[in-house]
């Protein structure tokens, strides 16, 4: 271990092993170590075995759900917009030919006490239950805009320069109502909370567009898609990738310790009285708790059921978003489920997640609007755990730390910070100019 290596990554989550992965294929020399001795950190995707343990303190799960093995339950579970930033990331670095994804089936939203789907096109808006005739035609006028909107080309603009503009005042333009507009920014454009309405409308635009264009790739219900097997084989297929570069991965390695030269910059990482020497450390907020703070909790619940969420046309998988709005809230609640079409569950068991950024000290109460629309429930378990972010400066310390995973059950969020990470560990931006065919392995 007494080597000198470009950057030692500490921690297996998703964001660390993608950014391993980035680093490695740039030719960077790169250690990656885990202290548990599975990969996934606060990522990791756990067997019915594991998962009573960790919540129950027992390691006899019930008989009636089956196969403790048949079960990869995903701690942190996010979908993928099929063209998202994830996507290409994936392509950029080839780690897909480790991977197979698959369509996942709904994409809802929850409205004045009903879940509907999601209307994503002009012509779905003509059909949604979500608005009035009237409404219907504002709201396909406005989908038409965004559609045949193009950046570079002002002809498609209508006069309207997007980056001035704020997304209030675009709407306003088209006369939708509170009801459409909250759909519109927290299920299409997955803003998490109000305030994009005084920001200029373009990125609202192009989130709406990332939204169809997914949508259309895989002729699916939804934009996203998931792995098979869940998101536990993200991790080991970016361990094999950085194997093939020359990279080492190291688990069940505890108490890593970040070494500080006079300087107070990183200068290696200790374990079992072993130093390995580095120029810079990447890692997430549990590795150096002194040099991030508490940003809020995230409080969720896990359901185990025996049939799809209801009023979602049986889909085996599905994203229900249930704005703030519509909750009284000031914060999004996300329902995630997903089944044996991804080879997460045995067949005829799904697995339901609902998460939100907590407000209250009370999950299980605060929980409740999503998990009045699960239907019967076979087990139900809370959790809440803290959100983290640096607080530390990465030019003074070459210490590089991931912000915790919010409450978000699709991936938007983390792949931002991980490409904002990398800008700041290399100086450049990632090339996400990819062919996005190359991650259509198992859409059949």
């Amino acid at each position: 271990m007494d080597e000198e290596y470009d950057v030692i990554v500490l921690g297996t989550g998703l964001k660390e092993c993608i950014l391993s992965g980035l680093l490695s294929v740039d030719g960077l020399k790169v250690l990656h170590m885990d202290r548990n001795d599975y990969y996934g950190g606060e990522s990791s995707s756990l067997n019915l075995i594991q998962l009573w343990k960790r919540f129950r303190g027992s390691d006899k799960p019930p008989t009636h759900l089956g196969p403790s093995r048949d079960y990869n339950v995903d701690m942190i579970p996010k979908f993928m917009m099929a063209n998202g930033t994830l996507v290409r990331v994936l392509i950029h670095t080839d780690v897909t030919k480790y991977l197979s994804f698959k369509a996942v089936d709904g994409s809802y939203v929850y409205n004045k006490g009903k879940v509907h789907k999601v209307p994503a096109t002009d012509m779905e808006a003509l059909k949604s239950p979500l608005m009035g005739l009237f409404e219907k035609r504002r709201a396909r006028k406005f989908f038409i805009y965004v559609q045949d909107y193009v950046e570079n080309d002002p002809k498609t603009h209508d006069g309207l320069d997007l980056t001035r503009v704020s997304t209030r005042d675009l709407i306003k333009k088209y006369g939708l109502d509170d009801n459409t507009v909250d759909f519109i920014g927290h299920a299409l454009a997955l803003h998490r909370d109000d305030y994009y309405l005084d920001e200029p409308a373009l990125d609202t635009v192009k989130r709406m567009k990332l939204y169809a264009e997914s949508l259309a790739r895989f002729q699916g219900g939804s934009p996203y898609i998931y792995p098979l097997y869940g998101l536990g084989e993200l991790p080991q297929a970016f361990a094999r990738l950085s194997a093939v570069y020359g990279g080492t991965y190291m688990l069940n390695k505890p108490e890593c310790t970040v070494e500080f030269d006079e300087e107070g910059k990183a200068c290696g990482v200790t374990s079992e009285g072993e130093t390995a020497r580095c120029k810079k450390v990447v890692c997430d907020p549990s590795y150096l708790p002194n040099r991030v703070r508490k940003l809020g909790k995230v409080a969720r619940a896990i359901a185990f059921m025996s049939h799809p969420i209801p009023n979602t046309n049986d889909s085996p998988s599905v994203q229900v978003i249930l704005p703030q709005k519509q909750l009284g809230r000031k914060s999004d609640m996300y329902l995630f489920c997903c089944s044996y079409t991804h080879n997460v569950a045995p067949k005829g068991k799904f697995i339901a997640f609902v998460s939100t950024e907590a407000e209250t000290d009370h999950p299980d109460l605060e929980l409740k609007p999503g998990i009045d629309l699960l239907g019967p429930v076979d087990e139900l378990f809370f959790d809440t755990y803290d959100r983290f972010e640096p607080v530390n400066e990465p030019s003074l310390d070459n210490c590089f730390i991931s912000a915790s995973y919010d409450a978000t059950t699709h991936f938007e969020s983390t792949v931002t910070d991980v490409l904002s990470m990398y800008r700041r560990i290399t100086g450049k931006d990632v090339d996400l100019s990819v062919d996005l065919s190359a991650a259509s392995a198992a859409e059949e």
